[in-house]
């Protein structure tokens, strides 16, 4: 046995598994990476992670609006609700009816242009029954949503992330090869600490931030067209130049919107705000 062979078995005989104290170069102390494998059955090209500091933004809208866009460049579309305790996506779609599964996995539901879609509320007998889990079979269930779902071909999916940065938004970052992130915010001067940590986690976790999207940016008067600022003079220009990311859209509040998400026929929007946002993304 070659002489520094020896000095390793000594050295892992002799571990304290204390590596604050430890000089030795053994394996345990090379990074493992976290990402779990996607179902044997798929074949996800991109995943786009969306994320709000805080919750109430219209988070969940943005998806269905950047998902359905992308539908209709025909790219081949799918969402992961990871927003286990406030899953939104069924309701917006207007999904129903029982998740069944085959040899290799989970089948999503399908909306009616196509897109592909998991969440928690599929599998529950009354969809409005709480899901009071723990944090980690929460994320439990959201890496089974990726490596136990039959997703097929996808082009892009778009991964509704809860708000904050708690146990979920952290095990997507690790577990889910995310191609970038788009942040969601409103216009309150609060937003400037909420965005702050989103963009300081998902640097932390090397994560590409693709763009801020400003959610109830402002109302038109209905009778003039005149925008109004609900919630106050926007910030976001200010938080853009800060952290160096571009703005990527800024949504009115739109009751129309609100009727489509509410009916489940949010496929049928009309609206070019987020083209250039869509654009981005598919550029990838």
């Amino acid at each position: 046995m070659a002489e520094n062979e020896k000095v390793n078995q000594n050295e892992e005989s002799e571990c304290t598994h204390d590596c604050s104290t430890c000089s030795a170069k053994c394996g345990s102390r090379e990074p493992q990476s976290l990402i779990e494998p996607q179902n044997k059955a798929s074949d996800i090209k991109h995943v786009i992670g969306v994320v709000s500091g805080k919750g109430g933004v219209g988070k969940s809208s943005v998806t269905a609006l950047l998902a359905t866009l992308t539908r209709r460049l025909d790219y081949k579309t799918a969402i992961l609700d990871a927003d286990i305790t406030g899953p939104s996506i069924p309701k917006i779609f207007g999904l129903k009816g029982d998740v069944t599964g085959c040899e290799d996995g989970i089948l999503p539901l399908t909306t009616h242009t196509g897109i592909h879609a998991i969440s928690v509320n599929m599998l529950l007998r009354d969809e409005t029954a709480p899901v009071v889990w723990r944090g980690p079979v929460i994320a439990g269930t959201v890496k089974q949503f990726w490596t136990d779902v039959v997703w097929g071909d996808v082009d892009y999916m778009y991964v509704d992330m809860p708000p904050g940065t708690g146990d979920v938004p952290l095990t997507v970052m690790q577990s889910i090869p995310l191609d970038g992130i788009i942040i969601v915010a409103t216009p309150q001067d609060l937003v400037s600490m909420i965005v702050a940590k989103a963009v300081n986690m998902a640097r932390m976790m090397n994560i590409p931030i693709l763009g801020i999207i400003e959610n109830y940016s402002y109302m038109l008067c209905p009778d003039c067209g005149k925008k109004i600022e609900v919630f106050g003079k926007s910030h976001v220009d200010e938080i853009a130049m800060q952290y160096s990311i571009p703005v990527l859209a800024r949504l009115p509040i739109d009751p129309k919107l609100a009727a489509l998400c509410d009916a489940g026929t949010i496929e049928t929007v009309e609206t070019d705000l987020l083209d250039a946002a869509v654009e981005i993304i598919t550029s990838k």
